[in-house]
């Protein structure tokens, strides 16, 4: 591909340089056991990964739905059967963390959760791998 058949892919960079400063954020909140907050941007960056990914597929014909729902972007994405068993349980465990991380009938159970023992440790690092693992398919 010559560079006049290049495409654009500004809102494809939009979405990951958000990611990448996200990810800044989450690992210091998580590093200040600031649990819920980082709970809640690693569903925001996962979110916003699926959305780069949308736009890439898309041709960046069409803004990415204006949803929070991780499965419903991953359909959109065309990602439904690609993704690891792994990959999955992740997105089931960091789904809900968007709603419930921000109303105070859910803070304290999400809280719990994600504070106890390795918990959140893990929930970063998966975010991390799922990131890189959308960073890796836009290179393709």
């Amino acid at each position: 591909m010559d560079d006049d058949e290049k495409r654009s892919f500004k809102h494809v960079d939009y979405w990951i340089d958000l990611c990448n400063d996200e990810i800044n954020a989450a690992q210091l909140l998580l590093k200040n056991k600031h649990y819920l907050l980082c709970g809640f941007l690693c569903h925001l960056i996962t979110e916003r990964a699926l959305k780069a990914y949308c736009c890439y597929v898309d041709n960046e014909e069409n803004i990415p739905a204006k949803t929070h729902h991780l499965q419903k972007l991953i359909e959109l994405a065309g990602l439904k059967d690609v993704l690891s068993a792994e990959q999955w349980d992740f997105i089931e465990f960091v789904n809900p963390l968007n709603i419930e991380a921000r109303y105070p009938k859910y803070k304290e159970r999400v809280h719990k959760l994600l504070s106890a023992h390795g918990v959140c440790e893990r929930l970063f690092s998966q975010t991390e791998e799922f990131l890189s693992w959308i960073k890796n398919k836009l290179l393709k």
